[in-house]
């Protein structure tokens, strides 16, 4: 501000202060108030002028159900650029795995129990170490009973050693052992209900065994697999008959593309003594080609069978089978069409029926077809099932037969068969805890000259299960059931006779009581049932076995 005008300005101020103290001391009384006021409302008002901005009307209306989605196209571009290898990194070194507390081993194992019916048990097993590659052995077992009615004794022993050794081309595999089997003639007589002798005769089975194996290992780029296996015993009883027999087999199979072409083939000699000595040798080749495809599995091929010995005779039988997953992984069907000559031992006979009479008659039977299909499959890791619907044509099918002089024995006779049969298998694994495992099979023997297949169940049933209700108790079932079978009688006339039914349920228990001891109890047959395999032989009513086992 300049200071020329501060006399002016100072003039204005002074003349408004005058005014205004002039107004607030001037006398009331002289003062008229105004008898009206006038009000008057100005507005001000300019034109509008409104502004729109530029736009332009779609006349297209959208798709609404159109679902394709915008792309927008790209363009790629590589470039060749050379990977550079840095030559200074320093080779890593390999940091020292600590050794932690090892948990005891457990190779080996002594078991001892004792039971009713007079029944003893010792086990013992010992083996070399942890070392897959290379594995030896040794075990001894023993078991004895002795039942109710007189002669009625049961001897079980069997020793062995061997020894697997796992080469860098090939595995190797020995074993000797040896077998024995002990019991008497105790049949008793259907009308005194005591056996046929009053001092049965007792029938003992002594089997030295020896095995060896060699087999290649499996790589997956070799295209050659091979194995050889020889197998001998020598067998003889309390009465002097005595059998020796020695197998050479083996197989080679070649890979090409899709196919597998190979050959089975075996020599088999078999010499049985008796009071008279019987040759029995055979020798197998089984040539194929397999073909396996994205959906099927395809085997062709035969069996050639060559019998010489006591008795000769060359067959030869078509070997096709053929499989086809319908759904993959779950279930797959099957098929077959074969033959083979199924050998006749007094080895086979003894393990399946040791109350053998002397000088039995040796025949292999011939099974001229074998007709079979069915389904397989899995429902998930832990449940398997199998069925399948077979039919054979049998020539020399063995039966037992009660000897008609003394009843107590049974001779072999022979006789033409055709059979339909029916097996199905289930196979449950829940987890470590729990299995379950269940087998059925059903058979009709339409026979030649026999009226009946003798001794032969057109029923059996298998099932078992193991439960592992804590990680100290195992509890585990078993049930095994036959039905009714038939028995022929030669005198005074021939007759049937009805061999019943039975089931032998048995359950047993494991703790254990420690880390490296633990008891056991096992209970046989149940319920008790003395029934019968073979007529005239009742076996052991419910037995009970308890006892220790140690590992170590």
């Amino acid at each position: 501000m300049k200071l020329n005008h501060i006399p002016y300005t100072t003039a204005i101020c002074a003349l408004l202060i005058s005014s205004v103290s002039y107004a607030q001391t001037e006398d009331p009384k002289k003062t008229e108030p105004a008898k009206s006021s006038l009000t008057e409302e100005i507005v001000v008002e300019r034109p509008y002028k409104p502004v729109l901005a530029d736009a332009a009307k779609i006349r297209r209306s959208p798709d609404l159900n159109s679902n394709s989605v915008y792309r927008r196209p790209l363009n790629y571009s590589i470039f060749d650029k050379k990977l550079e290898v840095n030559t200074d990194i320093r080779q890593l070194q390999a940091q020292e795995v600590v050794q932690g507390d090892r948990p005891p081993l457990k190779n080996n194992y002594a078991k001892f129990g004792l039971g009713n019916f007079s029944t003893g048990l010792a086990e013992l097993y010992l083996n070399t170490g942890t070392d897959e590659a290379l594995q030896a052995g040794f075990f001894v077992k023993h078991l004895n009973q002795k039942g109710d009615y007189e002669g009625q004794k049961f001897s079980r022993q069997s020793a062995g050693i061997f020894g697997k050794s796992i080469q860098e081309q090939v595995s190797l595999f020995g074993e000797l052992g040896f077998e024995k089997f002990g019991t008497t003639y105790y049949g008793l007589d259907p009308v005194s209900n005591q056996p046929f002798s009053a001092d049965p005769e007792k029938q003992r089975y002594n089997t030295f065994t020896l095995r060896g194996e060699m087999l290649k290992n499996y790589r997956e780029e070799d295209e050659i697999d091979y194995a050889l296996k020889a197998d001998a015993y020598f067998l003889s009883d309390k009465f002097n008959a005595k059998e020796n027999a020695f197998v050479l087999s083996g197989f080679v199979n070649k890979v090409w593309d899709k196919f597998n072409v190979g050959v089975n083939t075996s020599l088999d000699f078999t010499q049985t003594k008796d009071s008279a000595s019987i040759g029995n040798h055979i020798f197998r080749a089984n040539p194929y080609i397999k073909l396996q495809g994205t959906n099927f599995k395809l085997t062709l091929g035969a069996n050639l069978v060559q019998e010489f010995g006591s008795n000769s005779g060359f067959n030869l039988y078509p070997a096709i089978t053929a499989e086809m997953p319908i759904v993959p992984e779950f279930a797959t069907i099957f098929a077959g069409y074969t033959g083979d000559v199924n050998k006749s031992t007094l080895r086979n006979f003894s393990d399946e029926n040791p109350y053998l009479n002397r000088n039995i008659s040796i025949l292999n039977t011939n099974e001229t077809a074998n007709f079979y299909g069915g389904i397989k499959g899995n429902a998930g890791a832990g449940f398997g099932y199998k069925a399948t619907l077979s039919y054979k044509k049998l020539e020399n099918m063995a039966l037992f037969i009660n000897n008609p002089t003394n009843p107590e024995r049974f001779d072999v006779i022979y006789d033409d068969a055709n059979v339909t049969g029916l097996e199905g298998e289930i196979n449950v694994k829940v987890s470590e805890r729990f299995s379950w495992l269940g087998r059925v099979s059903i058979n009709n023997y339409n026979m030649d000259v026999q009226e009946k297949a003798w001794f032969k169940p057109d029923f059996k049933l298998f099932t078992n299960a193991r439960v592992k209700v804590t990680k100290e108790l195992t509890l585990d079932g078993e049930l095994v059931f036959n039905d009714a079978t038939s028995a022929i009688l030669s005198t005074p006339t021939p007759s049937i006779v009805k061999v019943k039914s039975y089931a032998d349920i048995s359950a047993g228990a494991e703790y254990l009581y420690q880390e490296k001891v633990g008891i056991f109890l096992r209970l046989n047959n149940i319920v008790g049932n003395k029934y019968q395999r073979f007529l005239y032989y009742p076996q052991l009513g419910m037995n009970v076995l308890g006892g220790i086992n140690y590992s170590f």
